[in-house]
């Protein structure tokens, strides 16, 4: 049995260190171009070195975005591009454009190459061409069930690599080529810089009434696009079963908190599954629960079990739900007490909870609250404000406390 490998998201430094801090085996990035997302604050020069160091140093691997749909001003100095990725000891280059395919090869061979999923490869003669070319993997559409990856699987060679989205945001389109927000908003979304119209409220006007407004109602609701997120955590089995290679975890553009809770779940069941490789294996419930502690617009099974056409969209309501925040990070554990950075506000005697790598959360109320100085306190009220509370255990630095909304 292949022990899957987790990839997690990694939008800048903050969120890289969450994945890294809480699990995962891989970390998929972006610079300043030619990667899909332009709004986190990515990577370039030193802080690329910077990263990949510290991903080294915890036996992590790195894995760099180059995934535009490229138009001819986007090979402009791409020579330069991946020399400096290569200098950066990146492990592999995810690309969608058989032109910067071609130039990879060419300016940084010794650097693996990993189909984007912005090819949308559906079937194994499209996964055997590209191994042919010289992908090391392929990141399968989004749009496949489990059962065609076991076949793509089944017929290719064993040294290529499946990898496959098992969480996060969904797209209306197909694996994300979209011309919605070029249209809309003139942000174009095969150059990372989507506004994302799929998620928003519509409503029809008629030409000759200016201002009068009626919904569009479908099932109930008027978000007529917007699509559920995806959430496999309870079907580890299967998606081993399926030979999937790497689970990738969606989310550059998420929060660090996002990050370091969905890669701490995932490898929480990941690694319960390989304790108790079954085919009724099911993580602990503190694990499914996690998936509503993080932001998310409800969860579906995508198209892994069948076409979702009854529960892969929220018609109701745009946005995500949001029912957890971070309050503080922890600094360290010293002498029955919890030394911790504020994030948020909150005052004593509230519950938190202590989020930590590869564990069930701490669940307890905040007592003892002290500044800095050891005073007494009742609140935190000041951003980055130092404080502690009283606390019988020990957690890692950096470990998360959180509480409801």
């Amino acid at each position: 049995m292949i022990k899957p490998e987790l990839l997690a998201p990694a939008g800048d430094r903050e969120r890289l260190e969450a994945a890294v801090r809480y699990g995962a085996d891989a970390v998929y990035l972006g610079a300043s171009r030619l990667g899909m997302r332009s709004a986190p604050q990515n990577f370039e020069g030193e802080a690329l070195a910077q990263a990949v160091g510290f991903c080294h140093e915890n036996g992590v691997k790195v894995y760099l975005t180059a995934n535009v749909l490229a138009h001819n001003r986007d090979l402009n100095d791409v020579e330069g591009y991946f020399h400096a990725a290569s200098e950066a000891q990146v492990d592999a280059f995810i690309i969608s454009d058989l032109g910067l395919f071609s130039l990879a090869k060419q300016y940084a061979p010794q650097i693996d190459i990993h189909i984007s999923t912005q090819m949308g490869v559906t079937n194994y003669e499209a996964a055997n061409t590209l191994h042919d070319m010289g992908a090391k993997r392929v990141v399968l559409a989004r749009e496949l069930s489990l059962d065609e990856i076991a076949e793509i699987r089944a017929k290719t060679p064993k040294d290529l690599e499946i990898e496959c989205f098992v969480h996060g945001a969904m797209c209306v389109s197909f694996s994300g080529r979209c011309l919605l927000s070029n249209y809309l908003t003139g942000r174009d979304s095969n150059h990372g810089d989507c506004a994302q119209p799929c998620r928003w409220q519509y409503a029809l006007m008629e030409q000759t009434r200016p201002g009068q407004y009626f919904p569009i109602t479908e099932d109930g609701g008027t978000y007529i696009m917007n699509s559920n997120d995806l959430c496999m955590i309870e079907h580890i089995p299967a998606l081993v079963s399926a030979g999937i290679t790497s689970f990738k975890i969606e989310g550059r553009a998420k929060s660090a908190y996002y990050t370091a809770v969905a890669t701490n779940a995932y490898r929480a069941a990941i690694d319960g599954y390989l304790k108790n490789p079954t085919d009724d294996y099911k993580p602990q419930p503190w694990i499914v629960d996690e998936m509503n502690r993080m932001s998310n617009r409800g969860y579906c099974t995508g198209f892994f079990f069948n076409a979702p056409t009854e529960d892969a969209h929220i018609f109701s309501q745009g946005g995500y739900k949001r029912d957890w925040r971070v309050v503080a990070v922890v600094e360290r554990c010293e002498n029955g007490r919890l030394y911790l950075t504020q994030r948020n506000r909150f005052f004593e005697k509230e519950e938190i909870e202590i989020l930590f790598p590869g564990n069930e959360p701490i669940r307890l109320i905040a007592t003892d609250m002290q500044n800095a100085a050891g005073e007494p306190i009742d609140c935190v009220p000041h951003p980055m404000m130092p404080f502690s509370i009283a606390f019988d255990g020990d957690v890692p630095h950096g470990s998360l406390v959180r509480m409801e909304c």
